[in-house]
């Protein structure tokens, strides 16, 4: 990372670390709509690393990768938010669908069902598993949802000291754990299908053939968890 004068190398950073950039911005895309085009993803997520290589302190003691994965991602939201990508109707649904799970989970004292949520919302089951599966770019779980408003993203709320690792910032304990809690809550097979993309790094087909449903189920169940999740972390 770094040349004889100690001075970053931010050419050889760039060609090193570029791989990274697109297998983030490939596997943030099976989550977006298919409007948005991947070359755009992963020149914010470059701009995101050079970012990253200006900040970057090793006596941070952070390792530079994980470091850099979190200001790439961050650069790819805020491009995201910025063009202002998800249409107005796609969130007026998310929040019908939110709103409905948090009178519900209140109401019955545990997640509800598919056909309970559309009951609550005055539509028919279909029409609810459609307008899921609509929503695929609304299921981004941002971190910035769960605390103060404001236009700074989160590494700009924080000050590092030399013993700060970015890492353990944004991993706050209580944050965390509320997150924890609320996947532990989810039915079982969206908690399973969480647990294959996010741990296990599959993706919706190969998800799909596990579970023994198709790619579009599998689209529809991951927006339900989301929106269950959502709903839980509102507040921490």
């Amino acid at each position: 990372m770094y040349t004889a004068t100690g001075k970053n190398d931010k050419e050889q950073c760039l060609k090193e670390y570029a791989p990274l950039v697109k297998r983030i911005a490939h596997h943030m895309m099976a989550k977006l709509p298919s409007s948005v085009e991947v070359n755009d993803i992963i020149q914010a997520g470059m701009i995101g690393l050079l970012d990253a290589v200006g900040r970057y302190d090793e006596l941070r003691g952070a390792q530079f990768e994980t470091y850099a994965a979190q200001r790439i991602r961050g650069a790819m939201l805020d491009e995201l938010r910025s063009a202002d990508w998800l249409p107005r109707s796609l969130r007026r649904d998310m929040r019908r669908i939110e709103a409905s799970i948090s009178t519900l989970q209140q109401k019955l004292g545990r997640a509800p069902s598919e056909s309970e949520i559309a009951k609550e919302m005055d539509i028919p089951l279909a029409e609810y598993q459609e307008m899921l599966g609509g929503s695929r770019g609304a299921q981004l779980v941002y971190y910035e949802d769960f605390h103060e408003e404001g236009d700074e993203d989160f590494f700009e709320r924080h000050e590092f000291g030399e013993d700060a690792d970015p890492l353990e910032l944004i991993q706050d304990a209580r944050f965390r754990n509320a997150l924890m809690k609320a996947i532990e809550n989810l039915p079982e097979r969206e908690r399973m299908m969480m647990g294959m993309h996010y741990e296990q790094d599959m993706n919706l087909r190969e998800i799909g053939e596990v579970l023994g449903v198709s790619e579009s189920r599998v689209c529809q169940l991951h927006s339900q968890a989301v929106s269950r999740l959502r709903t839980n972390l509102k507040g921490h």
